[in-house]
């Protein structure tokens, strides 16, 4: 019975070595696949290490040729010289045109309208007749008033030959003095009596006078309020006449610019204010600034202000809005360049200086206000130094440039 387990359990070891040996592959075979396997590993790795190589020469090549193509390149561009010139500085501001003297023409008597003597828009002078009223009416009371006064003169001057007699009649003593007294006080009475009459009569003229309505002042008559034939009263406006040569301009600046207005301003210095159209372009009229208001209107923070202009031309009108400047003063010798000049960058104004290394640099300033196509450079450009004023987008930090001179600097 052991005989038959050890048979059966287990296997003799030279069958034990067969059966290994038959699945187990051959060794030689095994290293040839081995050997295979690290020629292509290798064939790959030097492959890819061609391919870069290869890479990064070619980019060293184009990197290091690259630079050379942007300093080669020529940028051509157009410069002009800065310039030293006397700088105005305005103070700008919205404003309204109001008339020198504005009347309203009234009736100042009652009446019926019998003739309107001008035509609308009509230019007047003082003391024209504008319109008469029926004075029929006022004609009566006029001559009653005359006619009262005569008989009142006509009884003073009886009453002074009374008098005149009843005092040589006294220095005779054939009259007594009470009646005497009595008679000079009848004469002091008609006296008065006339200048009172003189006074009603003098009334009485200015009442017929009134019936011819006249223009107060000179200036330009509007739209007519009546027509002929209607009934006006004392208080009836007929037509207003603006008076347009000279004309004022009324505008408001911030209240900040206070202090820079005052100062000349009540030393007597004239300031010159420009009346401008609404597209800011054309100067309309030429003034003088004559009021400073004494107050500041605390819900705007401006103060108000107003020019008086000729208005020869009478290119401004009474209500018309308006752009003003206020010449605050000039700047003598400031340096300026064109405006298309500056540039505005991340770190604020710059221009492009070209010197005679033909590089344009960039460099950094302080600008001031523009005005007429220059603009004021207070800090970091001299004067004569060329800038660029055309083609000045194509530049970079010395970039080399072909340079024109500008039109503007040959016209100087």
């Amino acid at each position: 019975m052991s005989n038959f387990s050890e048979k059966k359990g287990s296997l003799s070891k030279p069958a034990e070595d067969i059966l290994w040996r038959s699945k187990a592959p051959s060794v030689s075979a095994f290293g040839r696949l081995v050997q295979e396997k690290r020629k292509v590993l290798f064939l790959l790795l030097l492959l890819s290490g061609t391919v870069t190589m290869w890479g990064v020469m070619a980019h060293r090549h184009q990197t290091r040729a690259l630079p050379r193509s942007i300093k080669e390149e020529v940028v051509p561009v157009t410069l002009v010289a800065a310039r030293t010139r006397d700088f105005p500085i305005y103070l700008d501001g919205l404003g309204t045109v109001q008339a020198y003297r504005s009347v309203q023409v009234r009736a100042r008597v009652s009446g019926q309208i019998r003739e309107i003597c001008f035509r609308e828009g009509q230019v007047v002078r003082e003391g024209d007749v504008i319109a008469t009223i029926n004075p029929r009416l006022y004609q009566t009371r006029h001559d009653q008033a005359l006619a009262r006064k005569l008989q009142t003169q006509a009884q003073l001057e009886s009453a002074r030959i009374t008098l005149a007699r009843q005092q040589r009649l006294l220095e005779k003593a054939v009259l007594d003095q009470h009646s005497y007294d009595t008679q000079k006080c009848l004469v002091a009475q008609l006296e008065a009596a006339v200048r009172a009459d003189e006074a009603y009569l003098d009334n009485q003229r200015m009442q017929l006078e009134w019936t011819k309505v006249t223009a107060p002042i000179a200036g330009r008559t509007g739209i007519r309020k009546v027509d002929a034939g209607n009934l006006v009263t004392g208080s009836s406006i007929i037509v207003t006449i603006n008076q347009i040569a000279p004309i004022y301009v009324s505008f408001a600046l911030p209240q900040r610019y206070l202090g820079q207005i005052l100062q000349p301003f009540t030393q007597g210095k004239q300031l010159l204010v420009l009346v401008l159209d609404q597209n800011n372009q054309t100067v309309l009229n030429r003034g003088k600034l004559v009021v400073l208001d004494n107050q500041i209107n605390p819900s705007t923070a401006t103060f108000q202000l107003k020019a008086a202009c000729k208005n020869t031309n009478s290119q401004l009108w009474p209500g018309q809005f308006v752009n003003v400047r206020l010449l605050l003063k000039t700047l003598p010798k400031s340096v300026v360049v064109p405006t298309e000049v500056v540039q505005l960058g991340p770190h604020g104004s710059y221009v492009y200086v070209v010197g005679q290394e033909k590089r344009a640099i960039m460099r950094s300033v302080v600008t001031g206000p523009v005005e007429s196509g220059y603009t004021l450079i207070q800090s970091g450009l001299g004067v004569g130094e060329n800038v660029v004023i055309e083609g000045q987008y194509r530049l970079q930090h010395n970039s080399h440039v072909a340079a024109y001179l500008s039109s503007k600097e040959s016209s100087q």
